[in-house]
């Protein structure tokens, strides 16, 4: 979820941007310098999905670590706060 938000936040902009500018690199150097005509446009949509994508997916997962990172220092936190249990006392004997 917090992946999922942080991409629509973040990563929208950047992905249209470094989807498109990377699939005019791509078409340049395989083909040379690009018209503007029908097949460009509509690889560079196709680049501009793959951005899309891409910027998910590394929002989704930075977004799940972070996440995780979070709940096992807030796990720790209040474990070390909380007062031994007589079972672990009488496990540990």
């Amino acid at each position: 979820m917090v992946g999922g938000i942080i991409f629509i936040v973040f990563g929208i902009v950047p992905a249209f941007y470094f989807g498109s500018f990377g699939m005019l690199t791509l078409i340049t150097h395989l083909v040379g310098p690009v018209d503007p005509g029908i097949l460009v446009r509509m690889l560079l949509v196709v680049g501009i999905i793959m951005g899309m994508v891409c910027t998910a997916f590394v929002s989704i997962v930075v977004g799940s670590v972070l996440g995780t990172a979070l709940a096992g220092a807030a796990e720790a936190i209040a474990g070390a706060f909380q007062p031994a249990s007589k079972e672990a006392e009488a496990t540990t004997k």
